[in-house]
């Protein structure tokens, strides 16, 4: 049986240019017995994904108020929401209030870049240093290592999604010492048994999050994945939940 207070803590949610609202993603949680969320707005709400030119503009930056409010005013009795601020090039620190738990900071190699010359961008970090918050940073493998041995803040964790798949590769970051940094984590969604096998040999259960990437993974399929690996009982309830809620020091 999986140990109790299990926290999904990837999931996007929101309904603006998807259809990835609450009242579809609350029952596959609660199918897989998952009792607590971690909430990230879609990218779609974020920034225009599809081209490569995007310049940010006053109705994109409404359009993300909007996205994280949906969040924000979630209230569910079944389940406990936890939120993901996302952030992008207005950097808008002034409204990273007390009501997110971390931090998203996401593009891939074919989208707008981050302008992390832009003298906000520190603003930013510094924020979310002061908050005590970790980021969830999804970027590409030459972006990866410049944030993390050039912005990352002192005393900022910093979580990398899919084991790295969409960060350049499992065993390029491996390779990079990436794992064995400090302040690294990694969250399971979507990564193969055979490399979540591999984390834990090398590196323990101590800094490896679940989260199944709703919708592009399922939030039963991806538990019945750590499931599979016969853990010890306190680290499989490390990976399923008591290490997000440290890393976001939620206690």
């Amino acid at each position: 049986m999986p140990p109790p207070a299990i926290l999904d803590a990837h999931g996007h949610c929101g309904c603006q240019h998807v259809s990835w609202g609450w009242e579809g993603l609350k029952p596959l949680l609660q199918g897989a017995g998952i009792s607590a969320a971690a909430l990230i707005p879609p990218v779609e709400d974020i920034y225009d994904r599809d081209d490569p030119c995007f310049i940010d503009s006053p109705a994109w930056q409404a359009c993300r108020r909007r996205a994280h409010r949906y969040l924000l005013d979630l209230k569910d009795p079944d389940i406990i929401i936890y939120r993901y601020f996302f952030v992008w090039n207005d950097f808008a620190w002034e409204e990273l209030g007390p009501e997110y738990a971390a931090v998203k900071w996401h593009r891939h190699a074919n989208e707008p870049e981050y302008h992390y010359g832009d003298p906000r961008c520190r603003d930013f970090l510094a924020a979310v240093q002061a908050r005590g918050l970790p980021i969830l940073l999804e970027e590409t493998f030459e972006n990866t290592l410049f944030f993390l041995e050039k912005l990352l803040p002192e005393g900022v964790s910093l979580i990398i999604p899919h084991l790295g798949g969409l960060n350049g590769g499992y065993r390029a970051l491996e390779r990079a010492g990436v794992w064995g940094h400090p302040a690294v984590w990694a969250d399971t969604a979507l990564a193969s048994i055979p490399e979540l096998a591999d984390y834990l040999s090398r590196y323990g259960s101590g800094r490896l999050i679940f989260g199944s990437d709703y919708p592009f993974g399922h939030p039963g399929a991806e538990l019945a994945k750590i499931l599979r690996l016969n853990l010890p009982e306190d680290q499989a309830r490390a990976v399923l939940g008591d290490n997000f809620r440290r890393v976001c020091r939620l206690d």
